[in-house]
């Protein structure tokens, strides 16, 4: 909101100074700052709150070093991360903006959802919370509408070569020259390490004859509800220990940040050799401020843990991930920007697949790990759980890096 103020301010009254809301830089900074008050001032008072209405985590018995002491602890906290990404967004963002329109109904929609399933076992007394089949069918339905947006919309594109013509155009003082394009609707995405990295959903429908790009939608879409579904499953199976959850999500999205703002800027999409996508660098403003949300959260969220995310927080983290990963054509990135998430779900199903072959097989079930997910296994090892987070940390710093690498590396 603040952007259109002094927008009005800039270009009706003229007012000196006021210009610089037009940089997404600035805004970006300004949202990252705010965040970061409002999670870590305000976040204490949330927590105090939750503690009054005796919003406390239920603990599980699982033989875990250190788990009863965790029982009581207020959960809900997502709502910490929630309000301190939506109010910078709407005071700084561009509000009209398709991406940023896309990413607030995702945080509003997932978030929904995890406070569904938080409030079911708080205040219901039930364990298993909000049934799997509803969080499916609430996980589908925003991949629909995410993959219908990006499919029809008309202002989402990508900017092509085809007939270009190289144009001057003055930046900071100073003449560059940039490709002009063609700006048209495209499922196109980027494959890592490969040289002529894009590969078009469309593709796939080739077989169909003249027109099958018409029926692009018919992947894109299954591929969009798929992406979503798995990365905020993944955010809520690796929210199992103090900070772990938070920690590795900043790494993520930070690192996607790069991504977008790059991307977003005709200048450097040209000089990097990669996908142009007009109107994607305001995700920049959106993820600053998720960013600093994320960071400020592990304040309080970091060992030992004086608030917990609950489902209203992990479900909302790896929908907006998932969501800024597609938006900026990087999904097939997800498996390095998501590693931490990745392994955590490949543990589970190879736990679970496995103990069930062996049962079938040998009438007994068998582990290959001491527990899924991958952190219990090594808490079940004897590490202490701030170790085990601290280290997940580094991966999640190298599998970042190694995304960003991919700019250049092909």
């Amino acid at each position: 909101m603040l952007y259109y103020l002094f927008e009005y301010f800039d270009k009706t009254l003229d007012i000196p100074g006021t210009g610089v809301f037009q940089y997404i830089t600035f805004r970006s900074a300004l949202a990252f700052m705010l965040s970061l008050l409002l999670s870590t001032i305000y976040g204490k008072r949330v927590i105090n709150f939750l503690r009054r209405q005796q919003v406390g985590e239920t603990v599980r018995e699982l033989g875990l070093a250190g788990q009863n002491e965790k029982a009581g602890t207020p959960t809900m906290g997502g709502l910490i991360i929630i309000v301190a990404t939506l109010i910078p967004v709407l005071l700084f963002a561009r509000l009209h903006n398709i991406y940023i329109v896309l990413l607030i109904v995702t945080t509003l929609w997932m978030g929904t959802i995890g406070f569904v399933d938080d409030y079911i076992k708080i205040f219901k007394k039930d364990k298993q919370g909000l049934k799997g089949i509803f969080k499916v069918i609430g996980q589908v339905g925003l991949g629909i509408i995410v993959g219908a947006v990006l499919y029809f919309n008309p202002a989402v594109t990508v900017r092509t070569d085809t007939g270009r013509t190289d144009v001057f155009k003055t930046v900071v003082n100073s003449t560059v020259i940039v490709p002009a394009g063609i700006e048209e609707k495209s499922t196109a995405t980027t494959i890592p390490f490969v040289k002529n990295n894009e590969f078009d959903y469309a593709e796939v429908l080739s077989f169909m004859g003249d027109g099958y790009e018409k029926w692009a939608w018919l992947i894109f879409i299954p591929v969009v509800i798929f992406i979503i579904t798995a990365v905020s499953n993944g955010a809520n199976l690796t929210d199992g220990i103090d900070g772990l959850a938070a920690g590795t999500s900043a790494i993520s999205v930070l690192a996607l940040g790069i991504f977008t703002f790059v991307s977003g800027n005709i200048i450097f999409s040209n000089y990097l050799n990669i996908m142009y996508i007009p109107n994607s660098g305001e995700m920049t403003v959106f993820i600053s401020a998720f960013v600093g949300a994320l960071i400020g959260f592990l304040w309080y969220n970091s060992y030992p843990a004086s608030v917990f995310m609950g489902d209203t927080g992990s479900l909302t983290i790896g929908g907006i991930i998932a969501v800024l990963a597609i938006a900026v054509r990087k999904e097939i990135l997800i498996v390095l920007f998501c590693g931490i998430f990745l392994a955590e779900s490949a543990s589970v199903i190879i736990q679970v697949t496995y103990f069930k072959y062996t049962k079938k097989r040998f009438g007994e079930g068998r582990r290959i790990f001491l527990m899924s997910p991958l952190h219990h296994h090594y808490q079940k090892k004897g590490y202490h759980e701030s170790k085990i987070v601290t280290r997940f940390w580094i991966v999640a710093v190298m599998l970042a890096i190694l995304s960003i690498i991919t700019l250049k590396l092909r």
